[in-house]
């Protein structure tokens, strides 16, 4: 598959649409409640197959898109990262995520609730998905989005010189 195709940003979309899905499967079938940076990362996942259907649909901006995609992956490795750190050194917690009422305040979480509300803390332990822990294979995921979508481009910029 070519790193300039529309397969290629159909392929990146899906997983990330996917993703988000199991996390929905997660929440309302397995009534694991997301906590603020898992809705934060949600956000990264939607975003980064948002802008890889822009760019498979769009010829001459495809670049554009693409950097986007990047950009969103960035930020939610970042948010995945710390997510992780955060339950491998959890801090002190009074029960009430200070970030939860941010994250519920904004319009997607009026617009979106199954999807964007946040009813969790980030430090519950949640079971594990096949030896790891949710965040982390969030971060793992966003890692190889990004990754994907950073040697694309290089790829792509190869060909044209």
């Amino acid at each position: 598959m070519q790193a300039n195709s529309r397969a290629f940003f159909l392929l990146i979309a899906l997983v990330s649409f996917g993703l988000v899905g199991y996390a929905l499967y997660l929440q309302h079938a397995k009534g694991y409640e997301p906590c603020p940076l898992c809705v934060m990362q949600r956000f990264a996942f939607v975003a980064i197959g948002f802008f890889c259907l822009l760019a498979a649909a769009a010829q001459n901006t495809r670049s554009l898109w693409q950097g986007l995609g990047m950009l969103s992956g960035v930020a939610g490795i970042a948010v995945a990262g710390y997510h992780v750190s955060l339950l491998l050194n959890p801090k002190a917690s009074c029960g009430i995520d200070p970030l939860e009422n941010w994250v519920n305040a904004l319009p997607t979480a009026r617009v979106l609730p199954q999807l964007f509300r946040s009813d969790g803390l980030c430090t519950a332990p949640l079971p594990p998905v096949l030896g790891l822990s949710i965040p982390a294979w969030s971060l793992i995921w966003l890692v190889l989005l990004t990754g994907t979508l950073v040697v694309g481009l290089i790829r792509r910029e190869k060909n044209y010189r």
